[in-house]
């Protein structure tokens, strides 16, 4: 489902990243973290894939927003998790959309 941002300005956080074959409270997490995500002031929404290469991209008010999220106890928790068991490599790219557009039917 294509998140419904407001219009810019807003912050988007890139997430791609590579599992490894570990699995155990993978798809658990995953999901706490995008409920706990959903919780948070300044949250916008969020897209994801995962096709071998997984991209997860998260909306945000502001860099501040983006900050506290990545300081939530539970959250760091999981980032942790995620370097030593769930993920080969992953990178974090965040951006200011300064322009957006689309087309639905």
């Amino acid at each position: 489902m294509i998140a419904k941002t407001p219009p810019p300005p807003y912050y988007a956080v890139i997430f791609s990243s590579l599992r490894t074959d570990v699995e155990a409270g993978y798809h658990e997490t995953a999901e706490r973290m995008l409920e706990l995500a959903a919780e948070q002031p300044g949250y916008l929404g969020v897209e994801g894939v995962r096709e071998g290469l997984g991209i997860t991209v998260s909306y945000w008010e502001s860099l501040e927003a983006i900050r506290n999220w990545k300081q939530v106890a539970e959250h760091v928790v999981a980032q942790q998790k995620g370097r030593t068991d769930w993920y080969t490599a992953y990178k974090t790219r965040i951006c200011k959309v300064e322009r957006d557009y689309g087309f639905e039917k």
